[in-house]
């Protein structure tokens, strides 16, 4: 069920939403719903979401949870650096 939702916006954001909505082939209202379907859909306890990339390789790669990291990026910045 669709209902009109009169918002405003400024007009030099509606005529470069009206460019992309074009190449995407969508109309601005459908981008809108789907920006509104997705910020309305995070876990309101996780404010991060992760990529399609990132979710993907999210958890490949086991590390041991007593490594120094702090150490780790000291040691690797001096290398680097000094």
């Amino acid at each position: 069920m669709s209902r009109t939702l009169t918002i405003n916006i400024d007009k030099n954001v509606i005529e470069k939403a009206e460019i992309y909505a074009k190449h995407s082939q969508k109309t601005v209202s459908q981008l809108v719903e789907e920006y509104l379907l997705t910020i309305s859909s995070r876990n309101n306890h996780d404010d991060t979401q992760l990529g399609p990339i990132t979710s993907q390789l999210a958890g490949i790669i086991e590390l041991d949870v007593n490594i120094d990291h702090k150490a780790l990026l000291t040691d690797a910045l001096s290398e680097k650096y000094i």
